[in-house]
């Protein structure tokens, strides 16, 4: 990648591991440079008396491995105050706040973890980890929202446009098999199989997962085939293995995806309440969960790691279960004194 050009040799290796042999997706590895890269910035200001409010101009270039096994427990402490105290954030001209959310914190807390890690216990360069004892920032896990079965229907019910049939194929999947958004981006040609009755998915860290399609899902998809045979549009060499295509014959974007979905959540009157393409795997697994889907198998579906980022689904009916008694038209009825 071309930030590996800017990385410092320390910094380079650690990336370059991430990506080739943890197999960690190009984002994830550009989130570990920015991170890092701040990071190494702020101790070198501090220790050479320089503004820390110019980081950006810090040069990192002579930092080695002599500099990472000199970082003391007390230098990250003063960064993690730094990163949730000094960092301004404007949000509106009534209303400023400073320093970054508790999931930003979290998120460069495990980039930290991860390049210590490495240095400390797979490389052994280093011989103690500053940072094994510090606690990652706590974070507010908050419910997934999604659209409800009518919401989802309606939604369906209004897709329109030149490209309806593109985009019917790509809304359905998603809300029928709880695709990420890079996923469906990343869909070839080859990986459906309608005999099969199989999608092949690479999720996240190159995983691939089998997800079965559903009747709605393969009429989608022979709609658009149709779509496709008829609309002749010129495809360019270098995407002829991608699904789904632009009107420039180039595969779709993860950008582009995000935006046709908005659009047809705002032709549907949705926009406001639901205006994101993960809403919509949020949807798929809410209700599948709804309608008595194992969580194990949701989170097969879904490619999740752990079943505790699935088990937030279970919270999301628990809240709809509380919805419904407080709809009780009795439940305002108390025994009169």
């Amino acid at each position: 990648m071309a930030f590996y050009e800017d990385s410092p040799e320390v910094l380079r290796q650690f990336l370059v591991y991430m990506e080739s042999i943890l197999g960690r997706s190009p984002r994830t590895v550009a989130e570990y440079y920015l991170d890092l890269r701040t990071f190494l910035r702020y101790i070198v200001a501090c220790r050479s008396s320089l503004s820390i409010e110019h980081l950006e101009e810090v040069d990192i270039s002579k930092v080695d491995i002599g500099f990472i096994s000199s970082i003391t427990q007390s230098e990250i402490y003063d960064y993690l105050l730094y990163i949730s105290k000094s960092r301004p954030k404007f949000h509106n001209s009534a209303d400023t706040t400073y320093g970054n959310t508790a999931n930003t914190r979290a998120r460069k807390m495990s980039s930290l973890r991860a390049f210590f890690k490495y240095y400390c216990e797979k490389t052994r360069q280093i011989p103690q980890n500053p940072v094994a004892n510090i606690d990652i920032p706590k974070t507010k896990k908050s419910l997934p929202k999604y659209l409800s079965l009518k919401e989802a229907q309606k939604l369906l019910d209004s897709i329109d446009g030149s490209y309806k049939e593109r985009d019917y194929c790509i809304i359905t999947l998603f809300l029928n098999c709880g695709l990420r958004v890079s996923e469906l981006a990343g869909v070839n040609i080859s990986d459906i199989n309608l005999d099969d009755h199989t999608l092949r998915v690479l999720g996240k860290g190159n995983k691939e997962r089998m997800v079965y399609l559903n009747a709605a899902c393969e009429q989608a998809i022979r709609d658009y085939n149709n779509f496709k045979l008829k609309s002749q549009t010129a495809v360019k060499n270098s995407h002829k293995s991608a699904y789904f295509i632009s009107r420039n014959g180039t595969r779709l974007s993860v950008v582009r995806i995000k935006e046709l979905v908005k659009e047809q959540l705002s032709r549907a009157g949705l926009s406001q309440k639901h205006a994101s393409a993960h809403k919509l795997r949020h949807t798929a697994a809410t209700l599948m969960y709804q309608n008595g889907v194992d969580i194990r198998t949701i989170k097969e579906v879904l490619g999740h790691e752990n079943l505790d980022t699935t088990a937030i689904y279970t919270h999301v009916v628990n809240e709809n279960l509380k919805d419904a008694a407080d709809r009780n038209p009795l439940s305002e009825v108390k025994k009169k004194k």
